[in-house]
């Protein structure tokens, strides 16, 4: 798992830091794998009793010497449709997401007749037509207005999902962070109808938010739990053997109550306790028993708790959907929630920039962490670390602890290092009742987003990029194609972009489109149409690379990124329109360059807006050397056989820098013939043709 990524890379520099200071606790035992298969069956529990020993038995076998922060996994989404609603007097853009008829929780909804927004824990509804506020509802107290939240409307209902106050799951932008560190994810009906109201909420406890689809009026949530189980602390006097079967013991004693998913629902002014029955929990053939991903299932048009929720003993970090089915992905790198501390070594750094931008950019400490715009909220612009070569890093490989022979110390363990793997788990969603286990399977390697996902003529296409350890074999990213019912291999081309990693992926029915990147950006093309013989068609190498993929019709193809140079050093924003009419010979038709730039679109494709109909894309754009605080931009470009700037949307500072409020504009919507552009600071309506001002609606 919905929304812009605003997490301080100053987390990951700092647990950097400490795990390098003398004095500091010991590395973390290596995590066992799990030793994946291509097939792997879901399983039920027979009941509480069989499901308690499975999970005590795989905690056990799983366990670690020491307890370490687990990863904060998060989201991104993409895709765009344009549609007149029925009855609604203009026509108006949607949220991009990634599958038609599949909705994905935004900032911003609109029906072209209402424009629905949180911001700062406030909802708001406003009259399309007028741009005047018709109804507000504070959903949080304000000094917990820094709650991050996304929206899911249909009809006269909206679902806010409140997800771990400003955390949002994706598996490129990863923090170490505890899920009791955070506030716990909340999700709240509110009824649209006159003046907006609360119908009732559901809160999980102890979990994680992960992501959410909605089909028609059916949202699936998405959340994933770690055993409550009080573990012993390191006091630095124990040895690694004494603290491994220290942990094991509190897994072995551990209740059933600690495992068992739980949940609690408000409505009409009560509120009530749940779990998930022992019944509704399945397993594959391996897993850690250290981690439970949660499906909760809500009609938008009736009240939480009338759907019985599900759960798997797996992990998740990404979700991606269709009308008929779920799947939730984990790499087993970050296996039940823990992290191994990464090791400082130079493969497949992150482009960075020449001179270390101003605010309001700068470079991520992680090589799979897009740039970040700092929340001013959290931390202050001129705080953001810049890297050095030196402290690129990447995760250790997944390792298994297993015992050591008698001729090894007694308080020692060995390593045996295995590749990494992404788990799928399939659900069928085609009811409105609870999703449906369908099966599980794995590949290699790690994927970039949900986008690096498609389902295409009952099979799965998922691209990933495999990280060896060893420095002197090169990364390499290929495509599997799995059978959707069994998710077992029907084929796979691999070996694209030695030495490089992914940086987008889009399917678009039978062809295929992939970007690696280190110094140039190769565009490959692949052909899916066999699923027993996917290969690549063609390749084409230019400077800088593309984070984000989008259609445009008529065998063309926009890509949204970074210009770099020839060492790979980036430029700035750079938005590219590809000619694929023929596979085997893409080309560029046009680049537009704004130097000294980024834009949230690069990482979080709810920010891009395609507009076909005139031809319009809109991205927001922050520069390097601009004051932060002096009010942000959104581009707009014409885009037709090239790629021209039509002008840009600003909107106004801040006032006080002292406040928590982040001026980027981050979301655009096209609503008849006026632009809507979003930020903390409010909402300015400009006239479409021209971008001339209309109206400024201030938060």
């Amino acid at each position: 798992m919905t929304t812009s990524i605003r997490v301080a890379g100053a987390i990951a520099i700092a647990l950097l830091a400490t795990a390098c200071t003398p004095g500091a606790a010991p590395s973390p035992d290596p995590v066992t794998p799990i030793n994946l298969t291509s097939n792997i069956k879901l399983v039920a529990f027979d009941d509480c009793d069989s499901m308690l020993e499975g999970l005590r038995a795989a905690a056990v076998e799983h366990a670690q010497a020491f307890q370490v922060l687990p990863m904060a996994m998060a989201e991104a989404a993409d895709g765009a449709r344009s549609t007149a609603a029925a009855g609604a007097p203009q026509t108006h853009s949607t949220t991009n997401v990634h599958e038609a008829g599949v909705d994905e929780p935004d900032l911003v909804k609109t029906d072209g007749e209402r424009v629905i927004t949180v911001n700062r824990g406030v909802l708001r509804v406003l009259d399309a037509a007028s741009g005047k506020v018709t109804g507000t509802l504070r959903l949080v107290a304000e000094d917990q207005s820094w709650a991050e939240a996304n929206l899911l409307v249909a009809g006269d209902r909206a679902l806010v999902l409140f997800n771990n106050g400003g955390y949002v799951p994706a598996a490129t932008a990863r923090a170490a962070i505890r899920p009791e560190m955070l506030a716990a994810p909340r999700y709240v009906m509110v009824d649209l109808a006159g003046e907006p109201k609360v119908l009732g909420s559901m809160s999980p406890a102890n979990a994680i938010h992960v992501d959410a689809r909605m089909v028609g009026t059916t949202v699936r949530i998405v959340v994933r739990s770690e055993p409550k189980v009080p573990l012993p602390e390191y006091d630095g006097s124990a040895t690694q053997k004494e603290m491994l079967e220290a942990v094991k013991e509190t897994y072995r004693t551990a209740p059933l109550d600690a495992w068992l998913p739980k949940f609690e629902i408000e409505s009409n002014g009560q509120t009530s306790q749940g779990a998930v029955k022992c019944e509704n929990v399945s397993h594959p053939a391996e897993f850690t028993g250290r981690s439970l991903v949660t499906v909760h299932t809500l009609d938008l048009n009736g009240s939480f708790g009338t759907t019985e929720p599900i759960s798997v003993a797996a992990d998740g970090d990404t979700v991606y959907g269709t009308p008929g089915s779920l799947y939730v992905t984990s790499n087993p790198l970050w296996w039940g929630g823990f992290f191994p501390m990464p090791i400082a070594v130079d493969v497949d750094p992150a482009p960075i920039p020449e001179a270390a931008p101003a605010s309001p950019v700068a470079p991520s400490p992680d090589p799979d962490m897009p740039t970040q715009i700092p929340d001013p909220g959290k931390v202050a612009p001129e705080a953001q670390p810049t890297p050095s070569d030196a402290e690129k890093v990447v995760p250790t490989p997944t390792a298994e602890v297993v015992s050591p022979s008698p001729s090894e110390a007694d308080d020692t363990v060995q390593e045996v290092v295995r590749p990494e793997r992404t788990e799928i788990h399939r659900f069928d969603v085609t009811g409105t009742g609870a999703p449906r286990y369908v099966a599980s399977g794995s590949v290699p390697g790690r994927l970039l987003n949900q986008y690096s996902m498609s389902e295409y003529e009952d099979h799965l296409r998922i691209a990933t990029t495999t990280t060896p350890r060893n420095q002197d074999q090169k990364s390499e990213s290929g495509v599997y194609v799995l059978k959707a019912d069994t998710l077992a291999e029907a084929g796979q081309v691999t070996g694209l972009g030695k030495g490089e990693r992914i940086y987008s992926v889009r399917f678009i029915g039978p062809v295929g489109y992939m970007v690696t990147f280190r110094q140039v950006d190769p565009l490959y093309t692949l052909d899916l149409r066999d699923p027993q013989t996917p290969k690549v068609t063609g390749e084409l190498k230019i400077t800088g690379f593309s984070a984000y993929l989008h259609p445009a019709g008529e065998g063309k193809l926009i890509g949204v990124g970074q210009e770099a140079n020839t060492k790979g050093q980036t430029q700035g924003t750079q938005v590219s329109l590809f000619d694929v009419r023929d596979p085997g010979a893409p080309a560029v038709l046009s680049r537009y360059h704004q130097e000294d730039s980024a834009t949230q679109a690069e990482w979080d494709p709810h920010a891009f807006l395609y507009w076909p109909q005139d031809g319009l894309a809109l991205i927001p754009l922050a520069t390097w050397g601009a004051d932060y605080y002096d009010g942000s931009q959104a581009l707009v470009l014409k885009i037709g056989d090239t790629i021209e700037k039509a002008g840009v949307i600003t909107h106004p500072r801040p006032g006080d820098p002292n406040l928590p409020l982040d001026p980027s504009i981050r979301r655009s919507a096209i609503i008849g013939d006026t632009v809507w552009t979003f930020s903390d600071l409010g909402i300015k309506i400009s006239d479409k043709a021209s971008l001339a001002d209309r109206a400024w609606v201030k938060f």
